[in-house]
Order: structure tokens, then sequence, then C-alpha cells
């Protein structure tokens, strides 16, 4: 499947979810250190010209590290985007949330294919939803955003794209509100009969974590993943709307009326309508630095890297557990694995090749030309692959 087609599929449902779902500038002499990549620079600029605010990239392979960006800062200023800088990560977070749970399972206190709710006997759930089935999105669960049908019929969540969201965007969500929705809603499927990319499962999975922990989700997060990788770029930011530290600034271009359009800077947010379906704030170099722990074995050991890797067939994106496993083919350096993720706004882009080690870790911002998000983020995506895998 073409990156675009991956890139509309998720945009679709994570950021039908999300969006249908950096910055003060780096020292001269940081820029100086990294190697000359006219080929890599092409190619991120080939994306800002698209009609992207801004763009940066990391990429690691057998020439070494490099580091490049293009575009903007903030619309209307000379500034380019810092190749250090922050930003939201999206459903990237779920890459995360995975890799914490699955920490929980090698030391015994839970199963893959335990009942998720023996251990939430305070909520109604179906007891024959697994915990694996919550971590590949086969448990049928009503997506909080919404329910987007291939006949066209939608079935309304909570606000998350269009007017309706920028006016609602600073509202404050709780975990077990989302729940609460999702349970009040009919399921998509019975549990295990589908898939269906939802972001209430990995809400469900934040309760379980906190409910076998006896720890708030975010201080098991920095205990079981974030520190022991020395990860300090990446926030669990709860109700905070701001992004620390420096960063680009991102803006939804949304329709008020039958084709009049508006642009909002999306950058201040707050990120409780997504919670650990899409909340996160992290870097290029964080997220490179944890798709390579994670599959390298050094978050969980290698027989459940496999289950984190095994694809569910009906997805059609090779969607394991929190993460996607794509066969770019023979010249573009064989299987890749991607925690991608968009949130309005924002696009992550997180790429490791299992054959080679190559990685690609992106921010792409958008701006406010008038462009099909998913379409043209499912082009940028594929430049950058070919530019990076394919050279």
């Amino acid at each position: 499947m073409s990156a675009t087609a991956i890139f509309r599929r998720i945009a679709v449902t994570a950021t039908a979810v999300a969006t249908l779902a950096a910055t003060v500038t780096a020292p001269a002499e940081a820029h100086d250190r990294t190697p000359s990549r006219p080929d890599l620079q092409a190619a991120i600029q080939s994306v800002v010209d698209q009609g992207f605010a801004g763009v940066v990239v990391r990429v690691g392979d057998d020439q070494g590290e490099w580091t490049g960006s293009a575009g903007v800062r903030e619309l209307g200023e000379p500034a380019k985007p810092s190749a250090d800088g922050l930003f939201r990560v999206g459903s990237a977070t779920k890459a995360f949330t995975s890799a914490l749970v699955l920490t929980l399972v090698e030391d015994g206190v839970i199963g893959l294919d335990d009942s998720a709710a023996a251990h939430l006997p305070e909520w109604d759930l179906d007891p024959r939803i697994t915990i694996r089935m919550l971590l590949q999105h086969t448990s049928g669960l009503f997506n909080i955003s919404g329910e987007y049908f291939p006949d066209g019929t939608i079935v309304p969540g909570i606000p998350s794209t269009g007017e309706e969201w920028v006016d609602n965007r600073f509202h404050d969500y709780t975990p077990e509100e989302l729940v609460a929705f999702s349970l009040s809603k009919e399921p998509r499927f019975e549990p295990g009969g589908g898939w269906s990319y939802s972001n209430t499962n990995y809400i469900v999975l934040r309760l379980l974590v906190e409910n076998v922990t006896g720890r708030s989700f975010v201080e098991a997060m920095r205990q079981r993943v974030l520190r022991p990788l020395g990860l300090r770029d990446t926030v669990l930011p709860e109700s905070r709307t701001n992004i620390p530290g420096p960063h680009a600034h991102g803006y939804y271009r949304y329709e008020t009326s039958p084709g009049v359009w508006a642009t909002v800077d999306a950058t201040r947010q707050n990120p409780t309508w997504l919670s650990t379906g899409g909340d996160m704030i992290s870097s290029t170099r964080d997220l490179s630095d944890f798709l390579s722990a994670l599959l390298d074995g050094d978050i969980v050991g290698e027989p459940l890297v496999t289950e984190l890797l095994k694809p569910e067939p009906r997805s059609g994106i090779g969607y394991g557990l929190g993460l996607s496993t794509t066969d770019l083919g023979p010249a573009c350096g064989g299987k890749v694995v991607n925690t991608n993720g968009f949130i309005n706004g924002y696009a992550a882009v997180n790429y490791r090749s299992l054959e080679t080690g190559t990685t690609l870790s992106a921010s792409i911002t958008v701006g406010d030309a008038p462009i099909d998000f998913a379409a043209e983020g499912g082009v940028a995506i594929q430049k950058l692959l070919t530019a990076v895998f394919c050279s």
C-alpha cells in the first residue's frame, strides 16, 4: 500500500479523529556540524513547496546522522524550524502506550490475552475484549471522535474537526469521560469481529495501566519507558495547552460556511480530547531513539517484540500493537516499521528499517495553504521515504 493510501486511511480514522488526524532557529554552528546532504534537503524543501508550513527531518543511516529543516517556524516570520524543536506527535503516542503495556506483560502483571474487564471491574466492558484487541484495534469499541463507515455514514463523536473543534479546542476532558461516552454508543462490531482504528482503545488502556500499577499513567510512563531510555524531550502534557520549549507553530484550516475558509493557529490546544490516543509531545531525536530501542529489545524482550510486529491482516496497513510495518520492496530496503501520528496542525513521521537500521523521523507542520491534508500528507511522506530509503 502506498504512503498516500496509508496516510489517507489513518487520517480518515485516527484523524477523522484528529484532522479529518522546532523552533526558534537553532544556532548556526549546530547546522554546520551536520554533513551536507543536498538530496535530503531538496526532499524536505519539496514538502514545503507542496504547501506545508515547515518540516524538520532527522535521518540516521550509513552516512551518519543528518538533520535539516525547511519552511518557517511561524507563518509571517522568516525563522526556520529548529532541528531540535518539539512538536505534537498525535497517534505516535500509541506506540509509547503499547510499549508501557508490554512492560507490564513482560513483568507478569497482565497478559496480552487477559480480558480487559478483569482489570477494570468498575467499567461495563464486554468481557470478550482482550488487552491484545485494545492494542490492535479489534475490540469494536466506538471511536470517541466518531465512526466513519465506507458507505459515507458518519456517527458523530466528540468535536474533532471543523469549526466545532476550533470552538472547543480548549475544553478539558477526563479519560473517564471519554470512555463513558464511547461505551454509551453501539460498538462498531463484536469483539474480535473486525478491525477499526479507535482512539478509545488506548484510553481504556490508560485506565487499565493506572488500575494495575496504582500509579498515574504519566508516572508509569516516566518510570517504565521515558526515564530508562533518557527521553528528555518527550512530554505527556495532560491538560496543558502549550508546547514547552522551542517549537514550530501548526495551523488548522477549516470551513466556516460553504466555500468560506479560515485558518487558526492550533499550536495551543488542550490535547485531552485525544488523551493517550494522541496527546504526547516529543522531538525527532526522541522519536528515533524510542523506536530503535523498542525494536532492538531494550524495552521488552524479543518474544514481545515479535508480538508487537505481528500484523492484523484486516487492517490493510500492517498494523501490529501500536505501530505498522510496511514493505517498501527490495529497491528501498525492504520492511520498515512506523509510528506515525497526526493531530490538528501537526504530523509526526517515524520510520526504521528492519533490515538496515536506517531511521527517519520528522515533523511536518500544517500552514494555511488550501490543500487536502490527507492526500498531500501522503505525498509528502512518500517523498521522504523515497529520499531516505530508496537512494
